[in-house]
């Protein structure tokens, strides 16, 4: 101070863990800048250089390690809650995760996000895309499970008594789209049938549908498009120049096969016409894996699942990404492990948004040491 001529020194912020300097605000950035912003932290670490702070990239993978380690708990109620939805969505996404050193490369591997009915999505990792994940994820759901295709979902939804398989109809409009080149005109007509159920769910959200006015509508205006287009396709079927192999064959056995699955949503109000909701979810991993690549270890992605699904739940619940992890780092260790359900995203929102807790250096500077 000029008055006194002394030296005032602003007490450091308080270290997320004991033995560093990293405080709050320093982990939930590099969380959010590598999950929000697709920053990977080894362009994090030249910006940090940039602005003269030396620290190792190691050194960041660790803090980011150590804060997913935190948020695991959240990560797992999560999935909990998700679980007990009455329809739930799930789907796939392919990265590239541990290195394989027989064949001096990255191994493929993939990130599951399951989506909930409450808004709410958690990623989850396996080494494969098989069954046994979607069995190990899921156990004894009771209810509704959209999705593709895959055979995995199949599997999953014969064995299970309690589960009802809704298939997405934006895939089998892609299998129709995928066959123009050799099938033009009649690929037309497949695509302006489906695009007649899509104006039905365009109307319904314009007017603000639900419960049983949703069901009306869609029974009223989109049932007897569907029945137009399995009697369409079974047309299609007969035509004996078409090869089995002919990309409009198989788009064709891909919707005839699904029939069922695919009319789900004409019965049950609040499932989905197609899983879009849960590939917007994606899209982040998508993006980001353009930059960062590849994760150099298995329990890297896992840990990486872990940050994605609290991250993009916030964003579903219109919650700050980055408030919502400085309070969470901070709130968990004095959170009790049988309430740890109110620190996920949609449970926070309602108990802690209003005012949640800062870090240090967000609070004002009441005392100073001389």
């Amino acid at each position: 101070m000029k008055s006194t001529a002394t030296l005032l020194t602003v007490p450091a912020p308080s270290a997320l863990w004991e033995g560093t300097f990293a405080d709050v605000s320093l982990i939930a950035g590099l969380v959010q800048d590598k999950c929000v912003y697709y920053l990977p932290l080894y362009r994090q670490h030249q910006r940090l250089a940039a602005s003269g702070i030396t620290v190792s990239r190691q050194l960041l993978s660790t803090w980011v390690h150590r804060a997913a380690e935190l948020l695991r708990p959240i990560h797992d109620a999560q999935l909990r809650s998700i679980l007990q939805s009455k329809v739930l969505a799930m789907d796939d996404t392919p990265i590239r995760a541990g290195r394989d050193h027989a064949k001096h490369k990255m191994k493929r591997a993939y990130l599951w996000p399951v989506y909930g009915d409450r808004d709410e999505v958690t990623f989850t990792f396996s080494t494969t895309r098989g069954r046994a994940h979607v069995l190990a994820t899921l156990g004894a759901f009771a209810g509704t499970l959209l999705c593709d295709g895959h055979e995995a979902y199949l599997h999953y939804a014969r064995i299970t008594r309690d589960v009802i398989h809704a298939q997405c109809w934006a895939h089998t409009r892609r299998h129709f789209e995928g066959a123009q080149s050799s099938e033009p005109a009649a690929v037309a007509e497949a695509l302006a049938l489906i695009g007649e159920l899509y104006r039905v769910e365009k109307h319904i959200r314009k007017e603000g549908l639900s419960g049983e006015a949703k069901l009306a509508c869609r029974i009223e205006h989109a049932r007897p498009v569907c029945d137009a287009f399995f009697a369409w396709c079974d047309q299609q079927c007969h035509r004996l120049e078409l090869l089995p192999k002919d990309p409009f064959s198989i788009a064709l056995a891909y919707a005839m096969q699904r029939r069922g699955a695919l009319n789900v949503y004409l019965s049950d109000p609040e499932v989905a016409i197609d899983t879009n909701h849960i590939e917007r979810a994606i899209r982040p991993i998508a993006i980001g894996r353009k930059n960062w690549n590849f994760c150099w270890t298995e329990i890297g992605a896992e840990r990486l699942a872990i940050l994605h699904s609290l991250v993009a739940t916030c964003r579903l619940h219109r919650v700050h990404p980055y408030t919502y992890l400085v309070d969470v780092l901070q709130r968990v260790a004095i959170h009790p492990d049988s309430a740890v359900e109110d620190l996920i995203p949609r449970r926070w929102a309602e108990l802690f948004a209003a005012n949640p807790l800062r870090s240090d250096l967000e609070l004002p500077v009441n005392n100073v040491v001389k």
